[in-house]
């Protein structure tokens, strides 16, 4: 049998608050067991699962697409081409976003060199 876990256990092991976890239920992202008192019971799948999700937000995707994804999860082994669109659109947001950074770096480089330049040009003199 595996290990399972009351709400404020699973809130210190995920660094997520009670009522994020109450919310992520109430959007059909955790479908947590009751026990016979009806309190929340979670198990290592759960925990894998809030890791996935925290992951996901953590490169922008949105609760929503989140969602999305959970459905389609739910739905079996049929959705996976789904899935795989929705991590490679997100990939792609990423993708631009990691380019815009690049560009800032560059101009930054670029900035730090010409500075450089100027010192050394003006030691000389």
């Amino acid at each position: 049998m595996s290990k399972t876990y009351k709400i404020a256990e699973i809130a210190t092991l995920t660094d997520l608050s009670i009522p994020t976890l109450r919310y992520y239920e109430a959007l059909g992202l955790l479908h947590p067991d009751r026990d016979s008192n009806n309190y929340r019971i979670f198990t290592d799948d759960d925990l894998r699962w809030i890791a996935f999700i925290k992951r996901a937000k953590a490169t922008g995707m949105t609760l929503s697409k989140i969602v999305d994804y959970s459905k389609l999860r739910e739905k079996g082994d049929s959705t996976v081409l789904e899935r795989i669109n929705i991590l490679a659109e997100q990939e792609m947001i990423l993708q631009v976003e990691l380019e815009k950074i690049q560009a800032h770096i560059n101009f930054l480089q670029n900035k730090k060199q010409f500075y450089t330049q100027f010192l050394e040009n003006h030691k000389t003199r």
